[in-house]
């Protein structure tokens, strides 16, 4: 019959949706490095579907820039330069900005004693024991904000910066000191938006970015990513 799917279809399909979701996690939060090569027969044992899915997973993410694919390589996780880290924070910091901006005319007494719990959650977290942890919640504040802006374009520009392996790798070279500054801007932002002052929440969470931004850039030239020779 026209317009209707296979059943085998449909359940590779669903496959290849979940593990694309398991690979981009895995990819965030630290567990698949930039420049590490992604093997279908691997990720598929790991996963337990065929490689099917699993090819269809890694064109999904190549097209989401989050891996890369070269003849006689094949794929790896996709490292970045320097330079490129500085204009993706850059863009990062212009559209989460803004983001904060409309989430301030926006938010709710509900939603700012979500972002305070968020903050308490984050603060209670160590970044050398509980690494992952920290990473979402982290990333559960940023997009807390971010729904309440109230943009589906704006959301989808954003979530596309945030979700390279940027903000996940900077948290690996945080120090406890570092950590605490993350804190007080997250916290800084919050009060900001209590208050309505959406010009503040803006700059602040810019000042938040850049601060990232800085860190990552410093670490990554003083110890660039190895990429892996062409097999």
């Amino acid at each position: 019959m026209p317009g209707t799917l296979d059943k085998g279809e449909g359940l590779v399909r669903n496959a290849s949706l979940a593990a694309t979701e398991l690979i981009r996690e895995a990819i965030v939060d630290g567990r698949l490095e930039p420049g590490e090569r992604l093997k279908e027969e691997e990720l598929a044992r790991q996963l337990g579907i065929s490689r099917t899915p699993i090819r269809e997973a890694l064109l999904m993410l190549q097209v989401e820039g989050l891996i890369t694919a070269e003849p006689n390589r094949g794929a790896t996780v996709r490292a970045h330069s320097a330079e490129d880290l500085e204009d993706l924070y850059m863009l990062r910091a212009l559209l989460e900005g803004h983001a904060t901006r409309r989430a301030a005319g926006r938010i709710g007494e509900q939603d700012l004693e979500r972002l305070r719990e968020s903050c308490d959650r984050f603060d209670a977290l160590s970044p050398t024991d509980e690494l992952r942890e920290l990473v979402r919640e982290n990333l559960f504040f940023h997009s807390t904000i971010l729904d309440l802006a109230g943009s589906a374009r704006l959301a989808g520009m954003v979530r596309r910066v945030i979700e390279l392996p940027l903000v996940y790798k900077s948290y690996i070279w945080y120090s406890p000191d570092q950590k605490r500054i993350s804190s007080h801007y997250h916290r800084q932002i919050v009060n900001a938006l209590s208050t309505g002052d959406a010009e503040r929440a803006e700059l602040i969470m810019k000042e938040h970015v850049f601060e990232a931004r800085d860190l990552l850039v410093a670490r990554v030239r003083a110890e660039p990513v190895a990429v892996p020779e062409p097999v």
